[in-house]
């Protein structure tokens, strides 16, 4: 028991000084004329519903609607060049210039924070290890897809199956130069004949076999093997960007006491969310994730700012915004979300359609999604007026 005793003494300075950085701040000089905690408490539970549904609905839409419509037509790459335009906005005007302005209040001190632009070193290193992280990954995923796409077709080809052709050399077709060139029609089968793929040992040797044996029939196309896991990696990581900015905003709405800062916040964070799960949905169907992997991403990310804002209610009378751990806290975590957000929008979203071969030849289609990108910019930017 003594033992204990001693190691809580330990631990106690440190708690206390925890404490202490979060409820402890500067003055902020302001008094709040709207305060009224009964009826924040009400809007703060309508924002929890009202965020939710609104997010739920976003991240569905796209993933309804890929199941309906051809993942190649021109309604469905217009929906994709907005929810990149969506992210792209939410990296540049909503999360680096919060970081920005929580890293440069009065409240913190003058080392070291204003003496090195933070915000902007923050977001430049996500950007760097989500580069880092993708490349691990994606070489992860392809590996492992790989393996199991030899041993399927290697099996198929002890019972005599279609390896006559030279073309075939343990599952991969070479290009001119004798290098690898992509997995079997794998990709081209998949879009054609529409499956979800699968994560799992058994998805992959399903689509290995499928792709085998009908590779043939399809021709080589010029998509390659990293096409289905470039996808799933981009969503992972796009999801895990979103979720953690998802909680700050969360946690913003949920310590105000003020009606008349929750009021405009509600629809703001509506709105917000609604095109955030948008562009997430888009990335997800695009991945063809099992339902039930879908599902757990899309439930995941509708219920990250609700549970926010549960968090922010719950430590309100304790939480004090102005405390030098809050605003550094909030400062790094936005930066870094701009960094990881920016770098999706760009290499993954953007690059990925914009600079295909389909794109360059189809002015029609360049048109039209250049478009819905400005459009997903611009709307996804206005709503920094209020939120």
């Amino acid at each position: 028991m003594s033992l204990l005793q001693d190691f809580w003494q330990l631990l106690r300075p440190l708690s206390s000084g925890l404490t202490e950085s979060f409820t402890t701040s500067c003055d902020s000089g302001e008094s709040d004329p709207c305060r009224d905690d009964a009826a924040a408490l009400t809007l703060k539970f309508a924002a929890m519903a009202s965020i939710l549904v609104a997010g739920a609905a976003g991240v569905s839409i796209p993933l309804v609607g890929g199941t309906l419509l051809p993942s190649n037509g021109g309604l469905m790459r217009g929906a994709k060049a907005f929810a990149a335009g969506v992210i792209l906005a939410t990296g540049f005007v909503h999360m680096l210039s919060g970081g920005s302005e929580a890293l440069s209040d009065p409240c913190l001190p003058e080392f070291p924070w204003k003496m090195f632009p933070f915000p902007e070193f923050f977001a430049m290193v996500a950007a760097l290890l989500t580069l880092l992280a993708d490349f691990m990954i994606t070489g992860y995923y392809e590996s492992k897809q790989e393996k199991m796409m030899s041993r399927s077709v290697e099996s198929l080809g002890q019972h005599g199956s279609i390896l006559s052709d030279p073309s075939l050399e343990s599952g991969l077709l070479r290009d001119e130069d004798g290098g690898a060139l992509h997995i079997v029609g794998m990709r081209a089968h998949a879009d054609h004949h529409r499956h979800s793929l699968s994560m799992g040992a058994e998805g992959f040797e399903a689509l290995a076999k499928r792709s085998a044996v009908s590779g043939h029939g399809h021709g080589h196309g010029d998509v390659g093997l990293d096409s289905g896991v470039r996808h799933v990696v981009v969503s992972q990581i796009l999801e895990m960007g979103i979720v953690s900015h998802s909680i700050i905003i969360g946690i913003s709405l949920g310590v105000s006491h003020s009606p008349c800062t929750i009021r405009p916040l509600l629809l703001a964070l509506s709105f917000h969310q609604f095109f955030e799960g948008f562009a997430l949905g888009g990335c997800v169907a695009e991945a063809r994730l099992t339902p039930r992997g879908s599902a757990m991403m899309a439930f995941f990310f509708a219920i990250t700012t609700p549970i926010g804002v549960a968090v922010g209610t719950a430590i309100a009378s304790s939480y004090n915004s102005y405390s030098v751990a809050a605003l550094v806290a909030e400062g790094v975590l936005d930066s870094l979300s701009a960094g990881i957000l920016v770098y999706m929008a760009l290499v993954d979203l953007i690059a990925a359609d914009f600079l295909s071969k389909k794109m360059s030849i189809d002015f029609k289609l360049q048109v039209v999604s250049y478009c819905f990108l400005f459009l997903g910019a611009g709307m996804m930017s206005a709503l920094a007026i209020w939120a």
